[in-house]
């Protein structure tokens, strides 16, 4: 069979080489956006965001008046003061002449130390603190999912019984005083607190005692 030559003229003279071309420098960048964007949008979706962390509060409603006492079961109540003075006393606040004619309440001392409110809280809420190591144990031998734990432990922190704790604090306490004392309630497992205005006679109380310590 015949052969077709393709080439014209003299393809091997010197005139006649053709140049090489020269390889583009531009680099196609479009694939590597589209992978940014696949990157970002995976991070973006799998990505845990942070929590604004606050600490939460019990406030009476408005229209409670601050000058009668808030009779509870069960109840302690602590007084800031000034100076990181911290004063309590257990039970209904009985003023000077009541008429149930019962011992006037006496305010008692303590501190911010281990062996002072944080014991003191302890001690007073023994019972839903025992409460709450049984259902601990529990939880660590795996008896009991995570779910029943937490729940089992909110519902001893808010039984009928469980220790209530009211915080009043006068003009003169600060607001790290205040957040000390409710970390202090949620390290002791106090399940019921409020802040709460004092009464006039627990600041008359609170001012007789800075004087004596004066």
């Amino acid at each position: 069979m015949a052969e077709v030559n393709t080439d014209q003229g003299n393809s091997g003279g010197k005139h006649n080489k053709r140049r090489a071309k020269k390889a583009s420098t531009k680099i196609d960048m479009t694939p590597m956006v589209d992978l940014a964007f696949l990157l970002l949008t995976f991070f973006v979706l799998t990505s845990t965001f942070n929590k604004p962390k606050a600490m939460e509060l019990a406030f009476p409603k408005e229209d409670v008046d601050s000058t009668k006492n808030i009779k509870v079961n069960n109840a302690l109540t602590i007084l800031l003061g000034g100076e990181d003075n911290i004063y309590y006393y257990y039970g209904e606040f009985y003023p000077e002449n009541n008429v149930k004619k019962a011992t006037p309440t006496v305010l008692n001392k303590t501190n911010y130390a281990i062996d002072g409110l944080h014991e003191l809280l302890l001690e007073k809420n023994k019972s839903t603190v025992d409460e709450i190591d049984i259902v601990k144990e529990r939880f660590q031998a795996r008896e009991i999912s995570d779910s029943t734990y937490k729940e089992l432990v909110t519902m001893a922190k808010k039984k009928k019984g469980a220790l209530t704790v009211l915080v009043k604090a006068n003009e003169r306490a600060t607001y790290k005083n205040v957040i000390d004392v409710i970390d202090e309630l949620n390290i002791c497992n106090i399940g019921k607190y409020a802040v709460v205005e004092p009464m006039k006679q627990e600041l008359a109380l609170m001012a007789g005692m800075q004087k004596t310590n004066e």
